[in-house]
């Protein structure tokens, strides 16, 4: 028998507050949905509808026909560093040396050996939100506390000096900051980023961790900068982490990287060789033509969801009751249904709340989109759009068509 009462069975206590991801959970009712026939549209999922690059894909048959099949280097190749440390110089105007550069199976897996490699229990994580759920439990997961700080729509969703000198306090370990963000798009211009370094600048125990993983994928102009590039002091004490999978349409080829201080760096290794070891080899070939071979790609397919991101945009603001923050980058629209709480389905069911208002999407619509509450935010939803522009539009008449069925409050 499997996990039943009688088997003794006990988690640890760290996974006490932990659950599946409920875009995971999401997804899967829209799998059973359109198993039972419906025609689901699901605009849930992080992942870009393009193919990998078939240079990439050639990369790695030659490097498998090769005999690079093997283990590898811990944290990364000598040739996928090399090519992340002329990355770094070309793209971001950073000098890194290979010994400042790790390699995982995934951005995720950069972020989860920081955590491990410096939280002690009680030690604090700063995280604005709405942000990616998973920052927040594997904060938890390595022993330290998540503090997360509100920064709503009037904020441009993004962080405040103001709010980040409030939060701070002596166990405060790490500030962690998205650009461009999941789940809203927000990015932030150097600006910003220089008011945020100030804040910091006063508070030396405080690390900063900047998730760069949507960097390609920005619109109208704006150019991503790193924060680590506009101070040398708190480059001293950043961690970038990044990967293939967004810029590159490798989700699937799992490699991610990060590029901070060498002792922080060897921490991280530490914890990867006694979890996982080496990245897959062959898919580390594959970056590694990724990163050195033509990029001129990248701004078409930017160009590509700016145009999905305007009809998405656009679809939204023209529904009564919704809201839509036009995003700076990412795939995602971040959307206020406050203007429907309180409504009445036809079948005479009450919407209170994001959730509920997601649910009647999926049974009323047949589109899957994820509740602001998932990523610590209400009342917003998150949808993702990227996928095809007719799929889009179907969807965004069926959220319209739905919503026109609701009973608004007086």
């Amino acid at each position: 028998m499997l996990d039943t009462p009688q088997s003794g069975f006990r988690r640890a206590t760290r996974l006490a507050t932990q659950q599946v991801s409920e875009i995971l959970r999401i997804g899967a009712r829209a799998a059973e949905r359109k198993k039972a026939g419906h025609p689901v549209i699901v605009l849930g999922a992080g992942e870009p509808d393009f193919d990998t690059p078939p240079n990439v894909i050639e990369a790695a048959h030659r490097a498998m026909l090769a005999g690079e099949t093997k283990y590898t280097a811990l944290d990364g190749t000598p040739a996928l560093k090399a090519a992340l440390v002329a990355k770094f110089s070309r793209e971001n105007g950073l000098d890194y040396t290979p010994a400042e550069i790790t390699v995982a199976a995934g951005a995720k897996q950069v972020i989860y050996n920081a955590l491990m490699a410096t939280l002690d229990p009680g030690d604090e994580v700063i995280i604005p939100t709405p942000y990616w759920t998973t920052y927040s439990a594997m904060a938890e997961i390595a022993g330290g506390t998540a503090v997360t700080i509100a920064c709503g729509q009037e904020d441009g969703f993004r962080l405040t000096p103001e709010k980040l000198a409030a939060a701070i306090t002596p166990r405060t370990r790490w500030l962690m900051l998205n650009s461009p963000s999941n789940p809203t798009g927000a990015a932030y211009d150097a600006a910003s980023l220089r008011a945020l370094i100030e804040v910091l600048a006063r508070h030396p125990q405080v690390w900063l961790m900047s998730d760069e993983i949507y960097e390609h994928i920005t619109y109208d102009g704006f150019r991503p900068v790193s924060p680590a590039a506009l101070d040398p002091a708190i480059r001293a004490r950043t961690l970038i982490v990044n990967g293939v999978s967004k810029a590159y349409a490798m989700t699937g080829w799992r490699i991610g990287y990060g590029a901070g201080p060498r002792e922080l760096i060897a921490a991280m290794a530490v914890v990867q060789s006694q979890s996982t070891s080496n990245p897959c080899s062959i898919a580390q070939a594959a970056a590694v033509e990724a990163l050195n071979g033509p990029q001129g790609f990248l701004a078409e397919r930017a160009e590509s969801f700016r145009a999905r991101r305007d009809l998405v945009v656009d679809a939204l603001n023209a529904i009564p009751g919704i809201s839509c923050r036009r995003p700076e980058g990412a795939f995602y629209a971040f959307a206020s249904c406050a203007g429907l709480l309180g409504a009445t389905t036809p079948e005479g069911q009450r919407i209170e709340t994001d959730r509920d208002f997601c649910v009647f999407l999926l049974e009323s619509a047949d589109v899957a989109v994820v509740p602001g509450a998932a990523f610590g935010l209400s009342p917003f939803f998150r949808i993702s759009y990227a996928t095809g522009k007719a799929e889009l539009e179907e969807a965004m008449g069926r959220i319209a068509r739905a919503c026109a069925t609701l009973t608004r409050a007086a």
